[in-house]
This record gives structure tokens, sequence and C-alpha cells, in this order.
């Protein structure tokens, strides 16, 4: 019994003993872990906060396209010179561009409930750099009012007093843009008719002239060489004949570059014969788009209407962008002519009119019967009342997109309720300066009279003109 009992202690004691070694192992076994545990711990912290910057580095640079954008009018100024948006004229809810709006809208990451100023002005500077409008210049009123009263011995400018001769040249864009359709037509075949409708108006006493440039090759960069080097006087200068001009007119289809500086360079050459002490000189410009060639048609518009020739240069935008608006504008603006736009056959051949108007004067002058002053006032009266339907028209949807586009946001999830009612209070800061700024113009556009056109347009200038320099 004793040897038994004894037998039982021993195996008790060495249990306890091998409990024990067990419990140390346990022991050092935890007491690394925790040392293990923290370095991993540490290192998951590090790895989330890395994702943090990350995340704000990359919205950070997926916004940064927001500093490029103008910022919205504050003034009547500001709202003639700002560009017209990429849904200018086009309802953002419609079934032909939702798509890509809301393309355009989810590029902007969602707000924060406690956004601050700054960020909803941003916000709103994009939406509205999607929808501006662009908004008749009281300056090309002016000026076509000049050009309307073509032969008043009163006006400033002598390149507008008639004189013997009258020449008139159409350059004529042939770049491969103008093969686009509008309806069931190119633009080449909508330019060839119009231009063929003008000068069909022109009296048989007046030179005509047709220049083409662009016209061979193809866009691509192996025929840039060629193209950029095709320009060719097709007709004139010579009397209109319907038959001969059509066919010069047939030979033209669209295909290359757009080399509009040398076009003109080689317009002054022809003209130089022409000078202005007995020659009124006229050149239209139909273009669809931007110089592509290298040259500067800025600088040569401003030195072709400084030229012995002195003749006034028109410019017919035909279906163009906001870049090509640009610079043709500024070609009109240096060279003292008229920049209008067309969008379609009606509008181009309604920019010619005007032109047929002054020669049908000057066949009066020729025959001692000016256009009575009544009449070329009651004119101007219309276009005073277009350009308020206009202003009127294009603010209404221009208002209307900006109230879709802010719901858009909200819908979105990129803004919320309280966030939208901000965004469209700041539309309505913007209508109230656009209608102010209508009656004004309108305004100052009825108190208008041939012996102080020279006056009015300085003031018209120095007034709406703010930026242009920049």
């Amino acid at each position: 019994m004793k040897r038994y009992t004894l037998i039982i202690t021993i195996l008790l004691i060495f249990v306890i003993a091998l409990a024990g070694c067990k419990k140390d192992k346990s022991d050092d076994t935890d007491n690394a872990k925790p040392d293990k545990h923290t370095e991993t711990k540490t290192e998951e912290v590090s790895n989330l906060d890395e994702p943090d910057n990350k995340d704000k580095e990359e919205e950070s640079s997926n916004l940064s396209f927001l500093e490029d954008i103008a910022e919205p009018p504050s003034s009547i100024a500001d709202v003639i010179q700002q560009k017209a948006g990429p849904y200018s004229g086009i309802d953002v809810n419609d079934d032909s561009v939702i798509d890509q709006v809301l393309e355009d809208v989810r590029k902007l990451e969602p707000l924060p409930e406690d956004a601050t100023e700054e960020q909803l002005n941003a916000y709103f500077k994009y939406l509205y750099s999607l929808v501006a409008e662009d908004y008749p210049d009281p300056k090309d009123t002016i000026k076509k009012w000049e050009f309307g009263s073509f032969g008043d011995p009163d006006l400033p400018d002598s390149r507008f007093h008639f004189k013997e001769n009258y020449n008139v040249e159409v350059l004529l864009d042939g770049s491969g843009s103008m093969g686009a359709y509008i309806g069931n037509k190119t633009m080449m075949q909508i330019a060839k008719e119009a231009i063929n409708n003008f000068m069909k108006q022109v009296p048989k006493e007046a030179n005509v002239s047709l220049r083409v440039y662009g016209h061979k090759g193809t866009g691509s960069n192996s025929d840039k060489n060629l193209s950029c080097s095709t320009i060719e006087q097709l007709y004139g200068y010579a009397p209109y004949d319907e038959t001969a001009f059509q066919k010069e007119l047939d030979k033209i289809q669209p295909a290359g570059w757009t080399p509009l500086a040398d076009a003109l360079k080689q317009a002054e050459e022809s003209l130089a014969k022409y000078d202005t002490e007995n020659n009124t000189n006229l050149i239209y410009v139909v273009s669809d788009g931007v110089e592509t060639c290298d040259g500067d048609p800025v600088a040569v518009a401003k030195s072709l209407s400084n030229s012995n020739a002195k003749p006034i240069i028109n410019i017919i935008g035909f279906k163009v962008d906001n870049e090509a608006q640009a610079q043709l504008k500024a070609m009109a603006d240096v060279s003292g002519g008229i920049f209008s736009t067309a969008n379609d056959q009606s509008e181009l051949e309604e920019e010619f009119k005007r032109a047929e108007e002054v020669l049908k004067s000057w066949e009066r002058w020729k025959k001692d019967a000016l256009r009575n002053v009544d009449a070329i006032r009651l004119d101007n009266n219309f276009d005073i009342l277009s350009i308020k339907v206009e202003w009127g028209t294009k603010e209404t949807k221009q208002s209307n997109n900006i109230a879709r586009l802010a719901t858009l946001f909200r819908n979105e999830g990129i803004i919320t309720r309280e966030q939208m009612n901000y965004l469209r209070s700041l539309r309505d800061e913007i209508r109230v300066i656009i209608r102010d700024g209508q009656d004004e113009v309108v305004k100052e556009l009825k108190d208008i009279s041939t012996d102080k056109l020279d006056e009015l347009k300085k003031s018209i200038n120095e007034k709406y003109d703010k930026g242009t320099e920049e």
C-alpha cells in the first residue's frame, strides 16, 4: 500500500512539473506574440494611412481640371466675351446628349455636406462652363450698321465711301472638314450654292474673284506640304459670268489642310493694283476651321487691311468651334471687318445679303440715287429687335440648362438639395446681370445716328471689349 501511494505521489509531481513547463513555454510564446502583433498592427495602421493620402492626392488630381476653367461672368462685358459651352443651345436632358452629359457630370467627386463656399463655387464654375451661351456682341452690330450705311459720305471710315470701281473676292476654305454633312448636303455644297447666289446679285460693272485654299491632298501629315501650298485664284478679277464661274466652282472638292494666312497673303498681292483712291474692295472669307498650316492669319489680316487696297474683310465662320471662332473673330477685329457665324444654308445666305444690299447701293450711287436714310434706320431697328430677342432666348436656354444640370448633380449624389439650391442662386445672380445688360445694350443701340457713329463705336468698344487683349 505504501508502495502504491508513493507511485501515485510521484506521478502527481511529474504531471505538475510537466504542466509548469508547458505554462513557461506558453508564457514565452505569449510574451513574444504581442511584439509581433504590435509590429503587424503598426504596419496595418501605416498601410491604412497611405491609401487615405493616395485617395486625397488622386481626388485632388482628378479635380485639377477645374482650375483651368474661366470664372462665371460678373459683368455684362464678361457675358459678351465668354466662350460657348459644349451644350450651348442644347437641352442637356435631350436623348441625343444625355449620355455625354452624365459622363461630364460624373467627373466630379461628391461634395461633403459641409462643403465650403469655395468648393461650391468651383462646382458652379464647371457647371456654367458646360452650358454657357454665345451672346451677340454689340460691336458686331455696329459694324454691320456701318457696313449697311456704305456710301454715306459722312461715315468716318473712308473704306466705306463709294469709289468708281468695286471689287469683290470670296476666299473659300477647301479643307477636308468642309466635306461634313448638314442635312443632306455637304458644307462645301452649301457654301458653293450660297456663294454663287451672292455673285448673281453683283452688278455687272463690278469685278469678282474666287480664291480657294487647301483643296488638294488629304488631311494626313504626309500631304500637309501639298495641301498647305495649294491656293488658287480660280476666277477673276472680272465681271461675273455665271457659266464660267460655275465651272470653276464645280472643280472644288474638300480635301486637305487650312492655309488661311497664305491665302490672305495672295489676296493682298492680287489687290495691290486696286488702290483705295479709286476702288472699293471687299473680301469675304468663308471658313469652318482654324489655321492648320502654321501661319498667322490674324497678323496677315491686319497687314492686308492696312495695305494700299485697304479692303473690308468680312469673315463668316461656318459651323465653327470655339477655337476657330476666336481666331476668325480676331481677324475681323484687327481688320475692322465683320465676323458672323452661320450654321446652315439659310444663315450663310443671310450673311451675304448684307453685301448684296451694299452692292445695290453702289449701283444706285453710280446713277446718283443713294438709298434713303430712313430705310437704313428701319433696318437698324430690326437689328435692335433681333439682338434683343436673341439675348432673351439665349438667357432662357442657359438658365434652364443650369437648373437641369444642378438637378443632375443632385441625382448623381454629387451635391445635396441645399447645395443644389445654392448653385441655382448663383444662376439667378447671373440672370440679373444679363437682363440688366440686355436693356442697357438695346438702349445704347437705339441712340445712334450716322453722324455720331464713330463716337458710339469708340464707347461701345471700350465698354464691351474687356479682356480681349489679355
